[in-house]
């Protein structure tokens, strides 16, 4: 788990760096980003008693995932060691809470997160639990998520030429497709997904 975390802090260092050269000193509300993706998670999950709502997990997860962004982004403020980072994280997410509402659990995390201006991965680990998302799970969504972010921006997405639907369906469709398709052991994991997104992107 370790291994797979450092991996993740260098694609998030990468991918903030590739953003903002200086967003280590930006000054970036973290957690304003955290608690504004639960709001949206609690939607996806579906919270209104007066209509009829079914949970849609996959948003549920992929809200999940980019909360993860954030989160990580935060805590690489806070130490220049990725491996003292990844201690933090790991020694946070064997800590879990037993709430066994999923709202409740979002709203929780929210509400410490607003309240700490900081995420704890233990309120993290709880809603992870809860929606049956293991640490593969979670690596397998954030490297394909992290690696789509890339590819957007190498292809236009700054200046507004990129091209996000193809043969009919958004790019995050053809991620998860691509996903269930590649190995996530495999040491080129991440180029094997910008591969095979480049494979199917329309050519211009």
């Amino acid at each position: 788990m370790k291994d797979k975390l450092l991996v993740m802090l260098e694609m998030q260092d990468a991918m903030n760096s590739r953003v903002n050269p200086e967003w280590r000193r930006a000054g970036n509300a973290w957690y304003r980003a955290i608690w504004t993706e639960c709001a949206e998670m609690l939607d996806h999950y579906g919270w209104k008693w007066w209509k009829h709502q079914v949970p849609e997990l996959d948003q549920v997860r992929l809200e999940l995932v980019d909360i993860f962004h954030f989160a990580m982004s935060d805590y690489l403020l806070a130490e220049s060691d990725n491996s003292l980072v990844a201690d933090r994280i790991l020694n946070e997410l064997d800590d879990s809470h037993d709430e066994i509402d999923i709202r409740v659990a979002i709203e929780t995390m929210a509400q410490t997160t607003i309240a700490n201006h900081s995420m704890h991965f233990s309120d993290f680990a709880n809603v992870m639990n809860l929606i049956d998302m293991d640490f593969d799970h979670l690596y397998r969504m954030y490297v394909g998520k992290n690696v789509l972010n890339f590819f957007r921006q190498d292809h236009g997405y700054k200046d507004g030429s990129y091209i996000k639907v193809w043969q009919g369906r958004e790019d995050n469709e053809h991620l998860a497709e691509l996903l269930d398709t590649l190995d996530s052991e495999a040491d080129g994991f991440k180029d094997e997904v910008y591969a095979s997104l480049q494979a199917r992107y329309p050519a211009v």
